[in-house]
């Protein structure tokens, strides 16, 4: 199963428990090992910081017993918020690929477009639009399930 499909995974399992469907993982890129993964625990935590990102880079981190990951690649379902891109750069994260991309609340392609701010510390490679029509059908579903309303008022894209 590809780093990609582990995410949807848990962004599927993400939604099944009424959390927004987004999940992520980090590979440790010299080995492929499979260092985290997760699903957004917003809900269940209580917590506004539980993204599936937060989760994983503190997983990770633990699991290298190190808070720089230099050597990893992140994996994760939506274009990460400006939060989570602000702790992907200071994680030090080699790669980031993002499936649907988040115009309304998105922090690398949109919004404050943290890795591209003079005042980011490092800034990742990065790769937008993996599996996209899957992510982005996924959070589609999610909402419509949850915002039922007249044709054609749905999610963009």
């Amino acid at each position: 199963m590809s780093p990609m499909e582990i995410a949807l995974d848990e962004a599927r399992s993400a939604a099944a428990r009424g959390e927004v469907p987004v999940g992520a993982t980090v590979v440790d890129a010299r080995t492929g090992a499979v260092l985290a993964r997760a699903g957004n625990e917003v809900e269940a935590r209580s917590d506004p910081t539980a993204h599936a990102e937060m989760l994983v880079l503190r997983a990770a981190g633990q699991a290298l017993g190190a808070p720089r990951l230099e050597h990893c690649d992140l994996y994760v379902t939506l274009e990460p918020c400006p939060m989570c891109a602000q702790a992907i750069s200071f994680g030090r994260i080699r790669r980031l690929y993002f499936g649907a991309y988040d115009p309304k609340g998105g922090g690398v392609d949109h919004g404050p477009r943290i890795f591209l701010q003079p005042t980011c510390h490092h800034r990742p490679e990065v790769y937008g639009g993996v599996a996209e029509e899957d992510c982005a059908g996924l959070l589609r579903s999610f909402f419509a399930a949850r915002r039922p309303g007249p044709p054609g008022q749905g999610l963009a894209g």
